[in-house]
């Protein structure tokens, strides 16, 4: 009532000077006031405007929690108490409320009540400590007791009992707390002190028990680790020595005071500056708060590792406080409190309170319903927790699965023991299945999820609801939603074989056979009826499941194989498509194309070369013929050759102008470039080795470009020409790419090894070296090659022609060659 009562005086106090300067100035008393109530009008027409806002909002969307709070905030600036407190209570009954909000609540109701409405600010208070642990909260509760509660402000016994205990919840709740749990010890230390001060002084036994009782509280104080260990020493000493006692300290110890309150402190001491750093960690105000969140964490490693469950679940406390919708909180403090304290009022209050701040977190409900059922608490109290489970949005239809069957677990385990209630029935499981059903099956058709459901239900129809007519209810009506999933149709029959009702499961057999499933079910279903007859049914039952089954296979077979087929030729002709993309790009690339065909092309065309050669033979062309194709194929390749030439030497012209290169050849196909160098080193001045390697194989084709300075160390390696190394005679010449075609092909021989492995790079020899055509001594050009012997370039080389004697285990058998067609001539006219 104060806070509104002064808020009644200020206006009251506004409306007297607005009077008093009506007086002395009518004019402008009479502006001022109407601008005055202009402006309050305005105001409170905005003010009211959003306040309907927020009602609508609140009633379409109550689950707004900003909504919430502005709502609030508004009605508490228009002084509305009755809707306040509803608006509270709407807001409560959705969600936890801050320690700020509980304690501006508190505040508002004790302003407004009397002393007659003490308890109901006092339930407040207990609400307000219930959802997190603020030390402000304690401390603001804890004077308030103390000053509107009668019997404590009169310190009557009943009054000083109440409010040591409410001191000693709040030093367990709230006293572990290592930088603000001083201020509960100091305020309880400041009661004692009260009381001591109010006994009368003749009263020697009582005033000492007070004084032993302070003294007791100062070194359970000392004892634990806070943040001001340092103060609080040197205040009981001060203590002490009011009380007129000389300390029994020990010689030699330096904090004056007993030994046993001295290791005390030493020991809170030590653990204090362990936790120093994590304090100073989770208290900075310039980190993130993920950051923040990531040292309470390591913090909570620290203090597990001690093994202390009440530091731990202090520090969990705090950083709820600071993190109160954070899941992954929640869920490790429920965890921690499940393995630590397994049961108890501590542990269901705390998921209580966690699925209150996460209630879309399906887990923290499940094991809510875990820790309910493991506290042995009653039916109502765990199909309350259920049934606002069921109110919350999860993200996963898995959650709410395992919310059912958490739910049927629990029934089931209580059923089947004696520990039930007295009100369990399997009325209940049933009604729960039926509720999951409704709810899972247009959301989950053909999911192993369902499935389990069903067959759960249906085992549980058999076992406890001991109703058959029931369990195949359940299977059917799966089947409705599920008919193309072929583990339904088997579990169906699976609990038919099972109850050894074989006419039953040959049924369902008959039924589902025809039906199309995904993947091979459909034959997986025809070969398991068959070894169903097999097994339970009668020769006539086999012979008509074959002549069932037969069919089908037959068709399923040939579906695969024109679906196997499609997939081929689609593929082949995807392949078609690639090869004639790339070969529009190489077109479009310019490059010569003999230079880009890989070794297969050239088999392929020495092949049809081959079989063009066999048609003529065959023909009965003459030699002349033959010789005239020998030559067609002579030209063709030494096309071939020079079309590569010439590519070779554009390319090297391009990569080599204006340098000092040497060209070296008959290199040992395992050298590197340090074995050149190495080489060379003699010479020096090499600025650059490339070895050339094969695009296809990429093995080292025996050549090499190797870089110089300038021409004074070119002639200088040009001089190691024909030296050894590596076991083969090097050939060093000086490179020249502008050299004409013509020379080239002088010096060059299609079957040198060096033109074979470049692909038609011939050997360039330049006159500064002095090399003349020694390296191609012996050697023909390619115009100009003779066979010996019978022509038999006609011959097809993979068959064997009419003529062609074979004589095993001979000499001849080696030897032996195919005959000219002159001589297939003599030898038709002879016979």
């Amino acid at each position: 009532m104060e806070e509104f009562e002064k808020r009644q005086v200020s206006m009251e106090e506004d409306t007297e000077m607005e009077e008093s300067d009506a007086v002395g100035n009518p004019k402008a008393s009479q502006k001022s006031g109407s601008d005055s109530e202009s402006s309050d009008s305005e105001e409170e027409a905005d003010q009211n405007e959003q306040l309907l806002a927020l009602e609508y909002e609140l009633s379409t969307n109550p689950s707004n929690y900003d909504a919430h709070v502005q709502y609030i905030k508004l009605l508490r600036r228009s002084a509305e108490i009755e809707k306040l407190r509803e608006a509270r209570e709407n807001m409560n009954t959705l969600f936890p409320l801050s320690p700020e909000m509980w304690m501006e609540w508190a505040k508002d109701e004790a302003s407004l009540s009397n002393e007659s409405n003490f308890e109901s600010v006092e339930k407040l208070y207990e609400r307000g400590i219930s959802e997190y642990l603020s030390i402000p909260l304690w401390c603001e509760y804890l004077n308030y007791v103390q000053e509107h509660d009668p019997k404590v402000r009169d310190c009557l016994a009943d009054g000083i009992s109440k409010a040591r205990n409410l001191f000693e919840r709040a030093v367990t709740a709230a006293a572990l707390h290592v930088s603000q749990g001083s201020q509960i010890w100091d305020a309880y230390i400041q009661y004692e002190e009260a009381i001591l001060l109010t006994i009368d002084q003749s009263d020697i036994q009582a005033k000492e028990k007070q004084v032993q009782r302070i003294r007791s509280i100062f070194h359970r104080y000392l004892s634990i680790p806070l943040a001001s260990l340092k103060s609080t020493l040197l205040a009981y000493k001060a203590w002490e020595v009011e009380q007129g006692n000389s300390l029994d300290a020990e010689p030699g110890d330096v904090l004056g005071v007993s030994s046993h309150v001295a290791s005390g402190y030493q020991k809170a001491e030590e653990m204090y500056n362990a936790r120093a750093h994590h304090e100073e960690q989770i208290t900075r105000q310039d980190i993130s708060e993920s950051e923040r969140f990531q040292h309470y964490m390591s913090y909570l490693d620290f203090e597990k590792s001690f093994g202390d469950p009440a530091r731990v679940q202090i520090l969990y406390e705090r950083a709820i406080t600071d993190f109160p919708v954070s899941n992954d909180l929640w869920l490790h403090y429920t965890h921690y409190l499940d393995k630590t304290l397994k049961v108890g009022n501590v542990v269901k209050d705390v998921y209580s309170r966690a699925t209150r701040n996460c209630p879309w977190v399906g887990e923290l409900w499940v094991r809510y319903l875990l820790c309910l059922e493991r506290g042995l608490a009653f039916e109502k109290e765990i199909s309350a927790a259920f049934e606002k489970s069921l109110k919350c949005t999860f993200s996963t239809l898995e959650e709410y699965l395992d919310l059912f069957l958490t739910r049927v677990d629990g029934l089931r385990r209580r059923i089947s023991s004696a520990s039930g209630d007295g009100v369990l029935n399997y009325s209940m499981i049933r009604e729960s299945f039926q509720q999951a059903a409704d709810y899972l099956s247009p959301h989950m058709k053909n999911t192993d999820g369902l499935l389990h459901l069903h067959a759960y239900w249906a085992r549980l129809e058999l076992k406890l609801g001991n109703d058959l007519i029931a369990a195949r209810g359940v299977w059917e009506s799966l089947l409705k939603t599920c008919g193309s999933m072929l583990e339904a149709w088997k579990s169906y029959i699976a609990m038919e074989i099972e109850l050894d009702h074989i006419n039953e499961a040959r049924a369902i057999y008959k039924r589902c056979y025809s039906k199309r499933f995904s993947g091979t079910g459909s034959e997986d279903i025809c070969h398991s009826w068959l070894r169903f007859e097999r097994e339970f049914g009668t020769l006539e039952d086999l012979n008509h499941a074959v002549q069932k089954v037969t069919p089908r296979l037959e068709e399923l077979q040939l579906f695969r194989l024109q679906q196997e087929s499609k997939s081929f030729t689609g593929a082949i002709d995807q392949r078609e498509q690639t090869l004639k993309n790339t070969s529009r790009e190489r077109r479009k690339s310019g490059s010569s194309a003999i230079d880009e065909q890989p070794p297969a092309k050239w088999q392929k065309y020495t092949s049809q070369n081959k079989k063009l050669h066999k048609k003529e033979n065959t023909q009965g062309l003459n030699l002349a013929e033959a010789n005239d194709g020998e030559e067609k194929e002579g030209k063709v390749e030494k096309k071939v050759n020079e079309r590569q030439m010439k590519d070779t030497k554009n390319t090297t012209s391009r990569l080599y102008k204006d340098q000092c290169t040497a060209f070296v050849s008959n290199l040992n196909i395992t050298a590197k470039d340090e074995d050149l160098h190495q080489f060379f080193s003699d010479v020096g001045g090499v600025t650059a080795i490339r070895i050339l390697h094969d695009k296809f194989t990429g093995k080292s084709r025996g050549l090499a470009y190797v870089d110089f300075k300038d021409d004074e160390h070119l002639a200088a390696a040009v001089a190691k020409n024909k030296q050894m190394f590596l076991g083969k005679k090097l050939s060093v010449a000086r490179s020249n790419p502008k050299q004409g075609k013509r020379e080239s092909l002088a010096h060059t021989a299609p079957g040198e090894e060096a033109s074979n492995q470049s692909g038609g790079h011939g050997r360039s020899v330049s006159k500064e070296s002095g090399e003349d055509s020694k390296g191609s001594r012996g050697r023909k050009r390619v115009e100009n090659i003779q066979f010996k012997g019978k022509n038999t370039f006609a011959v097809p080389r993979n068959v064997k022609p009419l003529g062609w004697t074979n004589k095993p285990g001979t000499r001849e058998e080696e030897d032996e060659k195919p005959k000219s067609n002159d001589e297939f001539r003599k030898m038709f006219m002879k016979t």
